[in-house]
């Protein structure tokens, strides 16, 4: 049986293979809003036996849904929802399940909290860290189970919907800084000051694999969209790239002259994405781990990176209150975005791609247009510097921490 799962710009196959669950991705990223949509997918199909005549409708229709999303006039405007005294100490992290339905926000009460976001109302508390709850992630796109990674150096994994802990992993010897479900939701990956990033069975509840390579700490990891590598980003300057199956380091990417800050594969899986505090950006061959391009132009740390969802473009933010977007084919700077007053902790685009969107130490978010970098809309009301920001998946809420 193959289950399909529609993303911007591409379809994940899921099947069943020799009693083992296995995904496969199809991008779409020649999909236009004028594309003949029967004849893209009956050429699909004469390369991917997966997409059997019995499913052939039903491939079309998703096809169709995604086209008339790109065919969508983008013109909304953000207003300020709600304003959630969430916590009695600062937020870490704040994020969205697939929908937008339900949001999580981490804190240094060492809790995790579960928020409606129709109606603001708080569905639970999820209390048993001993320290900081600094990373935290929903399982997009099921939704179903809440990752929290703490300062006590341990990751629980909870029901959404009862707030019940099914595991709490052990072993890391230092805090948890970052962590990631793979796409699959079968697997949880956690970054730790202590070196290591580890791998965790969440049916068994158990340890498959410790990544040992860098020799600082880990403050990033990402997988890829089919989930057979994961990238580590330390602060020794380099990035890990891993064969999720067999937990083998497989490139180490060399060139950043300062920590690593942000480390992201493109949704094909060609490409991997690096910020630095050296202020560059680098561009890399996900497959062979060579370097392509170093993206240049930041005077102070590149704080974050990140693709839209076609691979076809690139945001940086800085240290220097700027972002910018460069073209990933041409490698050049195609936008400037300036307008903050202190420093950019964290940029994404989208769903769609033509937007962008910034947090900042100025106490505000800001919005731009992905390809004029003209800024949209400034979002205030925050007292503090807001260092968590993101969209829900289609692109018609925000939130900010």
């Amino acid at each position: 049986m193959t289950c399909l799962l529609l993303v911007f710009k591409g379809i994940i196959l899921e099947y069943v293979e020799g009693g083992e669950s296995k995904t496969r991705s199809i991008d779409l990223l020649d999909l236009r809003p004028d594309t003949d949509i029967t004849a893209l997918v009956e050429e699909i199909q004469k390369g991917e036996p997966l997409i059997t005549a019995s499913c052939l409708e039903h491939v079309i229709h998703l096809v169709q849904r995604l086209q008339e999303k790109l065919g969508e006039k983008q013109n909304h405007k953000f207003s300020l929802f709600k304003v959630l005294r969430t916590h009695i100490l600062p937020l870490t992290n704040v994020a969205f399940n697939k929908s937008g339905s339900r949001f999580i926000t981490g804190s240094y009460d060492r809790t995790c909290k579960l928020w409606d976001t129709a109606s603001g109302e708080e569905l639970r508390s999820l209390e048993g860290h001993r320290n900081v709850v600094y990373a935290i992630a929903f399982n997009n796109p099921y939704g179903d189970k809440i990752a929290t990674g703490s300062f006590d150096k341990t990751c629980k994994v909870w029901s959404t919907e009862t707030g019940q802990c099914y595991h709490t992993f052990r072993g890391h010897s230092a805090e948890i800084v970052c962590l990631s479900f793979n796409p699959q939701s079968t697997l949880l990956a956690t970054g730790s000051m202590d070196t290591t990033a580890k791998l965790w069975d969440l049916e068994k509840g158990e340890e498959v694999a410790t990544l040992n390579g860098h020799s600082a700490e880990i403050i990033s990891l990402s997988f890829n969209t089919t989930g057979d590598r994961i990238i580590t980003g330390s602060f020794d300057h380099t990035v890990g790239v891993w064969d999720v199956g067999t937990g083998r380091l497989l490139h180490t990417l060399i060139g950043h002259r300062g920590e690593i800050s942000s480390a992201q594969f493109n949704w094909d899986c060609s490409l991997i994405v690096t910020g630095s505090m050296d202020k560059t950006c680098m561009l890399w061959n996900a497959v062979t781990g060579t370097h392509i391009a170093t993206l240049a132009g930041h005077s102070k740390e590149v704080l974050d990176v990140c693709f839209d969802y076609t691979g076809q473009r690139i945001a940086t933010a800085s240290a220097d209150g700027s972002a910018r977007v460069y073209n990933a084919g041409t490698k050049q700077c195609i936008a400037k975005l300036e307008g903050h007053e202190d420093e950019i902790s964290k940029v994404c685009f989208n769903p769609k791609g033509n937007c962008i969107l910034t947090a900042s130490s100025d106490k505000t978010a800001r919005l731009w247009d992905a390809a004029t970098g003209h800024c949209l809309q400034i979002l205030e009301g925050h007292a503090d510097e807001i260092f968590s920001c993101a969209f829900n998946y289609k692109g018609d809420k925000i939130i900010t921490g």
